[in-house]
């Protein structure tokens, strides 16, 4: 199974964040750039595409907000805040953004850390600069299954109202006993280097499951799910599909 490279750029609109930019953009030669006119000469030597800007930043969010999957931004926090408050629109469709402080200390992803991939492209980064990254999200915290993106890498497509995923994700991240049945699917989904989690119990097929005594199910599988499983399981259920063989 083929993983298309998400569409990355980096940007800087300081003389110490295009350094930073320069440095990291020579590790990740599929990315491009995107800094001040008056900075854009640390950019040469570099393979990297390059957009230089010569007016307000602010107007460029629109753009690199259509353009790109993954945003790093080597500019405050704050600063990222607003400037690309105007632009959002959900979780589902905006890209993922990361901030790195202007001396490459700290790789903070700010949005869509999970369904846009900020907490992946946050850790990849932080390994390059050699950096701390600041993961805020509850189950990268907690280091427990991530509901909303679970067996992505191997394929895995989520089959769930989007309530349903907030209830269980909330279930999983509280520590509240969680099934998991797994009836198809790669068995390497659990990727982290700490153990599962105890509170996560893993099952073979759905009929094992004493539902009474989970506050969630997810479950794995290619069976059909009836409308009446849905109803009776009262947005308690997430169901995976991994690819068929």
């Amino acid at each position: 199974m083929s993983i298309t490279k998400p569409r990355t750029v980096l940007v800087a609109i300081t003389k110490h964040g295009a350094a930073q930019v320069a440095k990291l953009a020579a590790q990740l030669p599929a990315a491009e750039l995107c800094v001040s006119a008056k900075f854009s000469a640390q950019m040469e030597g570099l393979a990297n595409p390059l957009q230089v800007y010569d007016g307000a930043f602010k107007d460029e969010i629109a753009g690199l907000f259509e353009r790109f999957d993954q945003i790093v931004f080597f500019v405050s926090l704050g600063a990222v805040v607003r400037l690309i408050a105007p632009h959002l629109k959900s979780k589902d469709e905006d890209p993922g953004v990361v901030v790195v402080d202007d001396a490459g200390e700290f790789v903070i992803p700010v949005l869509s850390g999970h369904v846009g991939g900020a907490n992946a492209m946050a850790l990849e980064i932080a390994a390059l600069l050699e950096a701390t990254p600041v993961l805020t999200t509850a189950s990268d915290v907690g280091k427990t299954i991530p509901v909303d993106i679970l067996g992505r890498e191997l394929g895995w497509t989520v089959e769930a109202p989007k309530i349903n995923i907030t209830r269980v994700s909330a279930h999983v991240v509280n520590e509240e006993p969680i099934a998991f049945v797994q009836e198809a699917g790669s068995p390497n989904w659990w990727t982290r280097p700490t153990p599962l989690p105890a509170n996560i119990h893993c099952f073979k097929q759905l009929v094992d499951v004493d539902l009474a005594r989970y506050k969630a199910v997810l479950w794995v599988t290619h069976a059909e799910v009836s409308p009446e499983l849905w109803q009776h399981m009262q947005e308690r259920l997430v169901v995976y599909r991994p690819p068929q063989a």
